[in-house]
Parts: C-alpha cells; sequence; structure tokens
C-alpha cells in the first residue's frame, strides 16, 4: 500500500466541510509561502490547505511554528522550507486561545508564541482562527492564563522580577509530570490575570525583563480574525 495511497486516505476521511479554515486558506494563492501556527485550530488550517494543494496542484512552501505542525504538515504532503532563509512570509494561517473584539490575540497554549510572533513580524498578512466561544466579552487574559516563557537559566531571578509588576506564574507540566519545554528549551509560567491589566504596558513590562523570551499577548499582530459561530457562519474582524 502506498504511501501516496495512505497521504490521500488521510484527506478524504477527515474531509468535512470546514467553512472556517476553508476561509482562511482560501485566501492562499499559488507561488506563496505560508506560515503554519501551533495547535489544534491551526491544524484544521494545514488539512484544509493540504486538501487545496492536492486538489488545486498548488505550489506553494510552508514554514511552521511547531516541530508538531511541521511534522503533520509534512504528513499531509505539505513542502516545509527553513524559515531561517527567509526574509518574509505571504500570510501566516493561526488559532488563538482568546480575542477581543479591539483584536487583541492571546496565544501560547502549545508554548510556541515565541515563534508564532516571529512568524507574525515576518508575514505581509496574519489570519488568526477562532470559535465564538473563545470571544472574551471585556479583555483578553480572563477566559484563559497569560503563558510566558522564559529561560530556565536565572529563573529564580526572572519569577521574582515577574512578582514585581504583579505577575505571579505557575510552572506548565507536562504530561509525565515533569516541567513542559518549549521547542525552543525554554519553560513557559502560567499566570492569572485580574482582568483590568492595561495590556500594552504589561506586554511591554514584559518584554523589559531579560529573563522572559516571549509571552501570548499578542496586541496588534492580527491583520484578520475570521470567528465561527454555531450556525456555521463566518464574521470577518479586520484591522
Amino acid at each position: 500500500m502506498s504511501l501516496l495511497w495512505h497521504k490521500e486516505s488521510a484527506l478524504s476521511d477527515q474531509h468535512a466541510a470546514d467553512a472556517l479554515a476553508q476561509t482562511a486558506v482560501g485566501l492562499v494563492a499559488n507561488k506563496m509561502i505560508v506560515g503554519l501556527g501551533a495547535g489544534k485550530t491551526a491544524s484544521r488550517g494545514i488539512l484544509a490547505l493540504a486538501e487545496r494543494v492536492n486538489e488545486e496542484a498548488l505550489d506553494i512552501q510552508c514554514v511552521a511554528a511547531s516541530q508538531h505542525a511541521e511534522d503533520y504538515a509534512r504528513q499531509l504532503g505539505l513542502r516545509i522550507i527553513d524559515f531561517g532563509e527567509l526574509e518574509e512570509v505571504d500570510i501566516l494561517i493561526d488559532g488563538a486561545d482568546e480575542i477581543d473584539r479591539t483584536m487583541s490575540v492571546m496565544k501560547g497554549s502549545r508554548g510556541a508564541m515565541t515563534r508564532e510572533r516571529i512568524l507574525c513580524w515576518a508575514s505581509n498578512l496574519t489570519v488568526f482562527m477562532v470559535h465564538a466561544d473563545k470571544i472574551a466579552e471585556s479583555q483578553i487574559g480572563i477566559r484563559c492564563p497569560l503563558p510566558i516563557a522564559v529561560m530556565p537559566y536565572g529563573l529564580a531571578s526572572t519569577r521574582i522580577a515577574l512578582r514585581h509588576i504583579g505577575i505571579n506564574g505557575v510552572i506548565r507540566p507536562d504530561h509525565n509530570g515533569g516541567q513542559f519545554v518549549t521547542d525552543n528549551n525554554n519553560f513557559v509560567l502560567d499566570a492569572v490575570l485580574r482582568g483590568d491589566e492595561d495590556l500594552a504596558q504589561l506586554a511591554s513590562e514584559l518584554n523589559d525583563i531579560p529573563g522572559v523570551i516571549d509571552h501570548g499577548l499578542f496586541i496588534d499582530e492580527a491583520d484578520l480574525i475570521l470567528i465561527e459561530h454555531e450556525d456555521r457562519d463566518i464574521e470577518h474582524l479586520e484591522r
């Protein structure tokens, strides 16, 4: 049984109408370089993109925000290239943990926010996909914790600096009871916010702490947010 049969069978078996992912990958054109985010929703985009490539013989290249996303994309037949050799990406298709109506985005449930932010900055168009239940009523950071990627080196001093700005994060565990480690070999602290923070100021304060590698506050990175409602309608939020 051929590898090609396995790939086409996987696409066929999982090809349920996914209006959210299909809307996102509908923005991809031939010859583009496409950024692939991490997480479950981003995986829907990867699958939908692979279906388009398979059905339309698109000639595209991809870069992925996590090793898991890269492995999944390769499994579906997408062509992955080295991001280190690229100056820019045409479009990033990603998911989000939470959004608000100002288009602020919370990311990091998979610990890939550092690579995802680099992809955001390199991309000409950033597209985030979410279900409507991920819309915050006021501002992001209420429904899910704020992930903060930190270096293991100097961890205790970094946590002291975070407490000085009102952030007390818990080290994220892995599935085996140890410490979760990102693809860049960092730890993740998950911090619960009060809900009344100035998020732009908080992001700036986090960026000023040397041991903080990155965090989940994506305040102005989103160009387009696609929101999937229960009736399958897709709402567009554009900056």
